[in-house]
């Protein structure tokens, strides 16, 4: 098979066209001859930081973690799927598991589900990492029908199905955004747009929640934006963040009562813990896009597998609105 592989790490370091044998499916394994894979920022952050980085596979890598594709063969002990279903998953490119930068990916059968029947390839390829994310944030956080909902960084990977899972939740929601595009998309998920440049956190919370705060704020910027996370919601309110490297006071949080979950989502694939629980997610995920709740949003460029380097240049530069999509 053909496959793009890194035989070194740096930010520039180059993606090199390989041929590789083909994967065998062991026990609990699917083959999948992959369609299209996604670029997400932690793949970003594997190949410039390497071994700095104690997730990051050795080297010559196949990265790659989200896929969409259509099983070409299964292991011992798979049940629930066949030969030419079409899937999709997050499942491989880091620590010992390959990835999808490659014609065929071997595949934990407990990592993946069936493919929204709504979707093209591409779409769904786009969605397993920051579906299952943005899922188990708010799942964790307990959002349900009446609450406020707000979501820092609504046009962002994760934040974008964040917003629309909120509002199919039955959640009234809100985003922090900026520019007119940004607006627009958030306006277009059913959810009200908060320009962060230009309002404060107390004056926003003061104009959509009388003062009152939000009961769940859903934080996909993370870092230093924790403390807005803390300041904007409500007393015993839920705080969901993904981006939880950073020092920090909780002495807001502590007085407000607030509960904080932190997500990290890699958890099952690096430790083989609980992964069934990924499969199930993405089931329901399935579900959800189909009944028309859910909507990836894709950056508008495109890229084939030769194109890896320039994909991966597209998400670090900042200009992507939307997913970034590699066309196996």
């Amino acid at each position: 098979m053909k496959a793009m592989v890194l035989k070194q790490y740096g930010a520039q370091a180059a993606f090199e066209q390989a041929d590789m044998a083909a994967p065998e499916a062991r026990a609990g394994q699917v083959i999948v001859r992959v369609a299209a894979t996604s670029i997400n920022t932690v793949d970003t952050m594997i190949r410039q930081m390497g071994k700095d980085l104690p997730l990051s596979p050795d080297l010559p890598a196949v990265l790659g973690m989200d896929f969409a594709g259509t099983i070409e063969a299964i292991g011992e002990g798979v049940t629930g799927f066949a030969r030419g279903d079409e899937v999709y998953g997050c499942a491989g490119g880091l620590a010992d598991l390959q990835g999808a930068l490659a014609e065929f990916m071997p595949a934990d059968a407990r990592l993946i589900a069936h493919k929204p029947k709504s979707l093209t390839m591409r779409e769904a390829a786009a969605l397993p990492l920051v579906g299952i994310t943005a899922f188990e944030g708010l799942q964790r956080a307990g959002v349900k029908a009446g609450q406020n909902v707000l979501v820092h960084g609504g046009t962002g990977g994760v934040g974008h199905v964040a917003v629309q899972l909120a509002k199919h939740f039955g959640a009234t929601v809100y985003s922090t955004a900026s520019g007119e595009k940004a607006f627009d998309i958030v306006k277009s998920y059913g959810a009200t747009p908060i320009d962060y440049k230009t309002e404060t956190v107390a004056d926003y919370v003061e104009a959509h929640t009388s003062g009152v705060g939000f009961d769940v704020v859903f934080d996909s910027v993370g870092g230093g934006n924790m403390t807005n996370s803390f300041d904007a919601a409500a007393l015993n309110g839920h705080v969901s963040t993904t981006v939880a490297l950073v020092e920090l006071d909780l002495t807001p949080a502590h007085f407000k009562g607030l509960s904080i979950h932190v997500v990290f989502m890699l958890i099952p694939m690096l430790h083989d813990h609980h992964r069934e629980a990924h499969g199930k997610i993405l089931a329901q995920l399935a579900q959800i896009v189909d009944q028309g709740g859910v909507k990836p949003l894709l950056d508008e460029q495109a890229f084939s597998l030769s194109e890896v380097g320039k994909a991966y240049d597209r998400l670090t530069s900042g200009q992507a609105i939307g997913k970034v999509v590699v066309e196996i």
